[in-house]
């Protein structure tokens, strides 16, 4: 995060963890990792959730993308409920191409079948995770959420990124600000 963003409150290059009782059974328990935060909106991907049996090499044959060095048991991560056709490739910043978008230090983003051609071939990416739909926001909306605590913000690292351990990603997320979930409730009530 640059420190104008740190400065306008934007949270680029952030991982947003879902807080308990999360109204939108969507995002209940995720943590998502922020690639875009600015006063027209917010994008971001899901780290921790998978869509559903689909594996990167199934992805691959059903797009017709080819090559020795197609990694076979990767996951297809569930991105978010916006677009669930249209695919995102999260990967460490070894990799650049036209179309990819330098998210925060060493990640970035890329969209286009340039990134699932390079993997196939070898020349990819070091760390790369494949996501279908994304988590998106209008102008205010994550940050009205954020205000009615719906989210708590972490620092993104390599571990909340690209760990494969996706069922205690938003736990770790919680004890890494020094959260335990089990002591925070969604029900609210008067003494």
């Amino acid at each position: 995060m640059t420190d104008k963003q740190a400065a306008n409150g934007y949270l680029t290059g952030q991982c947003l963890i879902a807080m308990p009782g999360m109204s939108d059974p969507r995002f209940e328990k995720t943590v998502i990792y922020m690639c875009a935060h600015n006063a027209e909106g917010a994008m971001g991907l899901v780290v921790n959730r998978l869509f559903g049996s689909v594996n990167f090499s199934d992805l691959m044959s059903q797009l017709d993308v080819t090559g020795e060095h197609m990694p076979s048991d990767k996951p297809v991560h569930y991105g978010g409920p916006v677009e669930p056709g249209r695919g995102f490739v999260l990967h460490s910043a070894d990799y650049q191409h036209e179309g990819t978008m330098l998210v925060d230090g060493g990640v970035a983003l890329t969209a286009t079948f340039d990134v699932l051609r390079a993997i196939a071939a070898g020349a990819g990416p070091a760390r790369a995770m494949m996501a279908l739909g994304y988590a998106g926001w209008s102008a205010g909306q994550l940050d009205d959420e954020l205000q009615a605590n719906g989210w708590l913000t972490v620092a993104a690292d390599a571990d909340l990124l690209w760990d494969e351990n996706l069922e205690s990603k938003w736990e770790r997320a919680m004890a890494k600000i020094g959260i335990d979930p089990r002591m925070l409730t969604s029900d609210a009530g008067h003494a």
